[in-house]
């Protein structure tokens, strides 16, 4: 079949959709779309089919095993077809829908005819194959997190945040909707590098109020002079134990912090990792089997 691309369908526990996400990516998927329901996490992925052969498939499903074996999750399963390139592109977007979180926002997919009337505030999207849909746990409590940081008074004075491992730019993006004056965002991976600046664009946001580059903490030392108001982090929690260290770099004594993607028995060496480097836990929000961390300055 000239063309065409392998649809790859996973399902899975919820607690695995990180790691899920991060296989497929590391894979070399582009478009991604999860669902949830009844405590079950289905997951669409898709791949040109010169890209992996059968055997690349199967080995994709056994690392998945292992992967959930190794944090005692029950494997997933995967199943996988062809489809024909005129079908992917909108194949994957058919699972995702809007998507309202918190008090304010509401997660517009960005191929979807603009609503004629919402009182809630817009973040249009296209993640590609940047993690960050707002569908997922850890995203809705770092918005929640934002809400209660930004949303419910007017910031008095410029706001600055630095966003690390920003994905597909959703939390950048509803910082400066929220009304910080700047978000920086930085991420390792230069597809969501491309994913947040065009959800930039889409949003009609300037790129001098949030800036994208490739990168992490270094990077954003070099972006801004001065320390920052916010720091947003969702990502792994083995990341983000080396993370906290550096943050040091960006923090002054009113600096505080949104971190996520902590499953919940990695709570206690996050907390153990911020209190050694002066930072206090201020509330722990959990949801599922994730959690959030609202951290502030000792």
């Amino acid at each position: 079949m000239a063309n065409s691309w392998w649809e790859i369908a996973v399902l899975c526990e919820p607690d695995l959709e990180d790691l899920i996400f991060w296989r497929l990516e590391d894979f070399g998927c582009r478009g991604t779309a999860s669902e949830i329901k009844d405590n079950t996490c289905l997951i669409w992925a898709y791949l040109p089919e010169e890209q992996a052969q059968l055997l690349d498939l199967a080995a994709l499903s056994v690392l998945m095993r292992q992967d959930a074996l190794c944090i005692g999750q029950q494997p997933p399963v995967l199943k996988w077809d062809l489809i024909d390139e005129q079908d992917w592109a909108s194949s994957w977007k058919q699972h995702w829908q809007p998507q309202e979180v918190g008090d304010y926002f509401l997660i517009y997919p960005a191929w979807l005819p603009l609503p004629e009337k919402t009182e809630r505030t817009l973040i249009r999207l296209d993640p590609g194959v940047a993690f960050g849909t707002g569908t997922h746990p850890t995203t809705q409590l770092c918005l929640e997190s934002l809400e209660m940081r930004l949303g419910y008074q007017a910031p008095e004075g410029d706001v600055i945040v630095a966003d690390i491992g920003c994905g597909s730019g959703i939390l950048s993006l509803g910082a400066v909707l929220l009304g910080a004056s700047n978000a920086y965002a930085v991420d390792i991976d230069p597809l969501a590098v491309r994913s947040a600046r065009a959800n930039r664009k889409l949003n009609q946001i300037s790129p001098n109020s949030m800036v994208v580059e490739k990168g992490s903490i270094d990077r954003l030392k070099q972006m801004f002079d001065g320390p920052v108001d916010g720091i947003l982090c969702n990502i792994l929690a083995e990341v983000i134990v080396d993370l906290i260290p550096q943050m040091d770099a960006l923090a002054k004594p009113t600096t505080w912090g949104v971190l996520s993607g902590i499953l919940l028995d990695q709570a206690k060496e996050i907390a153990d990792t911020l209190e050694q480097h002066d930072w206090i836990v201020a509330a722990l929000w959990k949801r599922q089997d994730w959690c959030c961390f609202n951290i502030r300055r000792s």
